[in-house]
């Protein structure tokens, strides 16, 4: 076997899971962000991929394998084509037809099972695979947790009605839980945001991470657990500058001038009041909007194309104190992506430069407003925040005595706003705290878009045609790799759960006057009739260069045979430390018993 083993690990490697699949020789690299996997880290990927197989398999669901490389034109039907970004690797073949290098596969599953559907009694269909993805990152780091090519399961679920949609999905909940669990990880369950990937249902399955590119929002009273891309908080009252709350104004709008006031913190030292009461707007570009502007100001009605803006502004008033979330935004709007607007589209669509764009006489672009400041409800609107200031819409000027309601209304209310540790737990009332963590995996309810963008149809019990409703569910299989060397390891190297080590266990002869090799072999025989995946190591190396390097490796059991362990074996168990002499010809018995008792604890 090709062993690799680093005493030091790239000096790019930034996280513990990075250099130690380095320094252990799991992986290589070939490129930024490109691996290669060598023999001792695709055992660990492969018992991964069996254990996410095995769980697939047990709540119904059918393996498939499609290809990497897709056609463009079912990307150019579902509209994806245009809106997945730069991530998305594209290429023509000879024949100048447009390809895809599939950064995920809605597409793919939906066209091949569009032309194998007929009839409701086909459904439900769930239908996986374990396949390459590659997804061209612009800034891919620590390892295989964020690199370009990678390995996922994606399944997708085809469904007659809601319901069944519902039953499928709670299963996938409890098979993921179980995947992680099997795979010694400790997960944090989280309602989350479903991105471009659209849908309404979505969970995402977190490990906590100092490293992570997600901010957990969590409740200790509750167990209320978010993303912060799709946390909510309770409303809390707005105060004015003595700490109470604020009260509505009969005073009329008044101009201020305040030449170089553009920031809130130079707004709270200016007009002497807390951020509470200053109502902050910007302006987003967003793309791919499914919501109909016709009847706002500056609205437009739907391009002919598939009822959708490929590109629209809007102007989002928040409280002064708070921070849009943009992916709350983009959601709101049934949009693919919000971003800040430039400049030049600031002043465009609000008259005013940046610092200075108000709710007041906006004209030529929809008011989106975030419930800190008002929400709609059936009779009206009911108001948060009074006698506010706000940016006077033209440079160097600022309206005091603006009353929400009475000086504007919105086209839109909404949740928008970024929750953070201190906000209070809508269920409970508990503050929130929070914790960076990774995502391992994604599950969502996708509903009828890919269906109907592709076609898909199947007659229902009345014959009429109908479209089926579907679901997505995503686990990242190197990701998972590296967060389980995250969560078990040592200064000595990592500790693989039983589960999922490249092997159980490790013999090692030391040379001396008795023949420990012989003895070993012949161990090492005996194991693997008993079904054991064992490893001798048998290379001329010294005994401290050999126990390094198994630590390293994290094979979970050690046994050596030599001079001073015989008529014994020495047993070691790489988790505790803890070494035990038993009898050499009763360490089989002992091995096997140990190794399927801990294989047993993760089932």
């Amino acid at each position: 076997m090709l062993v690799s083993t680093l005493r030091e690990a790239p000096g790019d490697a930034a996280i513990i899971s990075h250099k130690l699949m380095f320094r252990a020789g799991l992986i290589r690299k070939l490129s930024n962000g490109l691996f290669a996997y060598l023999p001792m880290g695709l055992r660990v990927k492969r018992k991964v991929e069996q254990i996410v197989r095995e769980e697939m398999n047990a709540i119904g669901a059918q393996e498939f394998l499609l290809p990497v490389v897709v056609p463009g034109e079912v990307w150019k039907e579902s509209g994806r084509w245009t809106t997945m970004g730069d991530g998305m690797l594209k290429v023509k073949n000879r024949l100048g037809q447009d390809l895809v290098v599939s950064p995920t596969a809605e597409e793919a599953i939906t066209s091949v099972i569009r032309d194998e559907l007929f009839s409701y009694k086909q459904l439900p269909i769930v239908a996986y695979q374990i396949q390459t993805k590659f997804r061209d990152e612009i800034r891919p780091r620590y390892g295989v947790m964020r690199g370009r090519e990678f390995t996922m399961k994606d399944a997708y679920s085809f469904h007659g009605d809601d319901k069944s949609l519902d039953e499928v999905y709670a299963n996938f909940a409890r098979a993921y839980r179980n995947v992680f669990r099997r795979c010694g990880l400790t997960v944090i369950p989280v309602s989350a945001d479903s991105g471009a990937f659209g849908g309404s249902g979505s969970e995402e399955f977190m490990i906590e991470s100092e490293i992570g590119d997600n901010t957990l929002i969590l409740c200790k009273k509750c167990g209320y657990a978010a993303n912060d891309e799709k946390a909510g908080c309770a409303s809390d009252i707005a105060l004015d500058k003595d700490g109470n709350p604020q009260k509505p104004t009969t005073l009329p709008i008044e101009k201020v001038a305040c030449a170089g006031v553009e920031t809130i913190v130079q707004m709270e030292e200016f007009f002497k009041m807390p951020a509470s009461q200053f109502i902050k707007v910007l302006i987003y570009r967003v793309e791919n909007s499914e919501i109909d502007f016709s009847s706002a100001p500056g609205g437009k009605s739907f391009k002919k194309d598939g009822n959708v803006y490929p590109e629209v502004f809007v102007a989002v008033a928040i409280r002064g104190d708070l921070d849009v979330n943009e992916a709350k935004l983009a959601a709101l709007l049934k949009a693919s992506a919000a971003e800040l607007a430039d400049e030049e589209n600031v002043i465009k669509y609000s008259g005013a430069p940046h610092g200075f764009v108000g709710p007041v006489g906006l004209t030529n672009v929809p008011l989106i407003v975030d419930f800190s400041v008002m929400e709609k409800t059936d009779d009206g609107f009911k108001i948060n925040v009074h006698d506010t200031v706000t940016g006077g819409g033209v440079a160097d000027f600022d309206n005091i005595h603006v009353e929400p309601g009475r000086d504007f209304v919105p086209f839109l209310t909404g949740d928008i706003r970024t929750v953070k540790a201190g906000d209070i737990c809508p269920n409970c009332g508990e503050p929130f705290f929070t914790k960076k963590g990774n995502e391992l995996g994604h599950i969502f309810k996708l509903g009828t878009k890919y269906a109907k963008a592709l076609k898909a149809k199947f007659l229902d019990e009345n014959g009429k045609e109908q479209t089926p409703t579907m679901g997505c569910y995503g686990i990242g299989i190197d990701r998972t790799v590296a967060s389980i060397i995250e969560e078990n390891n040592d200064e000595n190297g990592i500790i693989w759960p039983m589960s999922v080590a490249p092997f159980s266990v490790a013999v090692v002869p030391i040379k001396g006057e008795q023949d420990s090799l012989a003895l070993a072999e012949e161990l090492y025989g005996d194991l693997q009739k008993r079904g054991i995946e064992v490893l001798l190591d048998d290379r001329n190396e010294r005994p401290g260069v050999k126990f390094k390097d198994l630590d390293l490796m994290g094979i979970p059991l050690r046994v050596v045979i030599s001079d001073k362990t015989l008529p014994d074996a020495e047993v070691r168990m790489r988790k505790t430390g803890e070494v035990e002499k038993i009898p050499l010809k009763e360490v089989a018995d002992f091995v096997e018993s140990t190794v399927r008792s801990q294989m047993e604890s993760y089932k």
